[in-house]
């Protein structure tokens, strides 16, 4: 299974989507595909009849254990350290709700509105479950306050992903009592009761089991890992483009992509790989130029000759992290949680080491990705190795010093990004009194794995304005069509060969096309 088909669909169920009507949330897992569609582009959510029925079913469960004279964690309890204090019927509104402001405590600078969007549908997800006790109408108005594409403020600080997402989700469910602060539609700074009135929602008062159920998730670290998966399925194919680009660049050789070749090592995602890149340079003029038995590029340097190997490692690692998501997508997580025989039950499914992990693998990949291409926009500026092209690609050697520090840019990215490497989920630190003496740190796995994918896109683009104006040095040998179309496409934001100019500029240009995948779409059909 390739990372594009993992993206598709979910693993667990068939899609909640439906084309020109949104999203709908019930019992079925989302697919990623669904979460792209509501954290990206705004999509509408429609809440099942027939799962709010057993929503509502659930609900009387939970009523019926409030009733009791004896505690129940969640219900008639205290929370974590203090999960032995019972706590009579007229204190458990008040309970609920300062859980929730307690928990309300994230620092820093506020995090994405696509993350934001992302984690709230997917605790609406898990609330649709008909697992956690919420009222239908709590369900209700936390699809209110998404579809009013009202974005509750949290900030980048506050989660150790131990009992889950506590803080950011905290924030979220401030929003929906009517506090806290959020952004509206327009993206204006309001309160949380101005959000709601505005869009003429009423606040929710907070019921027994409702504080921990809003709360008590993975939402924040898995709705990131999915928006990572969507922008790794196109990373990895603008890597495939930047190192065809550079291959036929530098003269080097396609034999060593031949199918044959590739399949005396089945990996899946580096046979993937090198079909693009036979694909990319099918019909080069390039590579025609100096084919033959008298070709010295059979022994290309790693970067352009192993290209298929790691990029294809990456694609295996992201298909491994998508199989990981699509079973988190297809979970209840919540504690404690009503079983489907009607039991309430402590558990430990909140601890968010599966999605760690892999947030953290997927900042490796990210990383040897970016540094093989940075390797590859070197050997294009090093005059003992770029094959007849002029040092750092200068119109004027001696007065332009040409591309030179376009590698430093990228160099300097490649180390901040070895550096984001470093896994987040070995970075256990206890808290609540050293009842959570095991955290996950899968929030913060993610929040670099994001700095990450930046930077390896921004690493990606310098590679192709280089290689862009390499190919146009090589004039008049002509490129292959694919990889001529996005050397005319980089045209549109940055210019060719000359004297040096503004270069920060036409950087960020390509940089834009990679991002909003343009680059991918120019190299043209047929590519995995």
């Amino acid at each position: 299974m390739t990372i594009a088909t993992s993206l598709g669909t979910s693993a667990h169920g068939p899609s909640g989507a439906s084309a020109g009507r949104g999203v709908v949330i019930g019992t079925a897992a989302l697919t990623f595909s669904d979460v792209i569609a509501v954290a990206r582009h705004n999509a509408r959510v429609t809440l099942d009849p027939a799962s709010l029925t057993q929503v509502a079913a659930t609900r009387t469960i939970i009523d019926a254990l409030a009733a009791d004279t004896e505690p129940h964690y969640g219900i008639s309890t205290g929370f974590g350290a203090l999960a032995t204090t019972f706590i009579t019927p007229d204190r458990r509104a008040q309970l609920q709700a300062s859980l929730v402001r307690s928990h309300a405590a994230g620092s820093g600078p506020e995090v994405e509105r696509e993350v934001v969007r992302a984690l709230m549908l997917l605790r609406l997800s898990t609330l649709m479950t008909g697992r956690t006790g919420v009222r239908p109408a709590t369900a209700e108005t936390y699809a209110a306050v998404l579809n009013a594409e009202i974005t509750p403020v949290v900030h980048e600080y506050g989660s150790l992903g131990c009992s889950g997402d506590l803080a950011p989700l905290a924030h979220c469910a401030l929003v929906v009592m009517g506090e806290g602060q959020a952004r509206d539609a327009t993206g204006v700074l309001v309160g949380g009761k101005e959000a709601l009135a505005a869009a003429g929602i009423a606040p929710v008062v907070l019921a027994e089991k409702e504080g921990l159920a809003l709360i008590n998730g993975t939402d924040g670290m898995l709705g990131m890992l999915v928006l990572a998966l969507d922008d790794l399925t196109r990373l990895l194919v603008t890597a495939d483009i930047a190192a065809a680009m550079s291959v036929e660049a530098l003269l080097g050789t396609d034999a060593v992509f031949a199918a044959d070749l590739q399949q005396l090592r089945p990996q899946l995602g580096q046979a993937d790989s090198a079909a693009n890149l036979r694909h990319l340079l099918h019909g080069s003029g390039l590579l025609a130029s100096h084919a033959g038995p008298e070709d010295a590029s059979v022994q290309d340097a790693y970067s352009l000759r192993c290209a298929p190997q790691v990029h294809g490692a990456a694609r295996d690692t992201a298909a491994h992290a998508a199989l990981v998501a699509g079973r988190e997508l297809a979970s209840a997580i919540d504690n404690p949680v009503v079983t489907i025989d009607g039991r309430v039950l402590s558990n430990g499914n909140f601890h968010g080491a599966p999605l760690g992990y892999v947030l953290d693998f997927l900042a490796i990949a990210s990383a040897d990705v970016a540094s093989m291409s940075e390797r590859r926009t070197d050997r294009h500026l090093d005059a003992s190795r770029s094959k007849g092209l002029p040092p750092f690609l200068a119109h004027e050697v001696g007065v332009d010093s040409g591309l030179m520090i376009a590698q430093y840019t990228a160099a300097g990215i490649v180390s901040e990004l070895k550096r984001l490497a470093a896994p987040a989920s070995v970075d256990s630190i206890p808290s609540s009194a050293m009842q959570e003496d095991h955290v996950s740190m899968g929030w913060h796995a993610a929040r670099k794995l994001r700095r990450s994918l930046d930077g390896l896109g921004r690493v990606l683009a310098i590679e192709i304005m280089t290689a862009a104006r390499s190919l146009d040095l090589r004039a008049p040998l002509a490129p292959a069509a694919a990889t001529g179309a996005v050397r005319d496409l980089v045209r549109t934001v940055a210019g060719g060969p000359g004297h040096d100019r503004f270069l920060s500029l036409e950087i960020e240009g390509v940089a834009g096309l990679v991002a909003s995948g343009a680059v991918r779409l120019a190299a043209g059909t047929g590519l995995a």
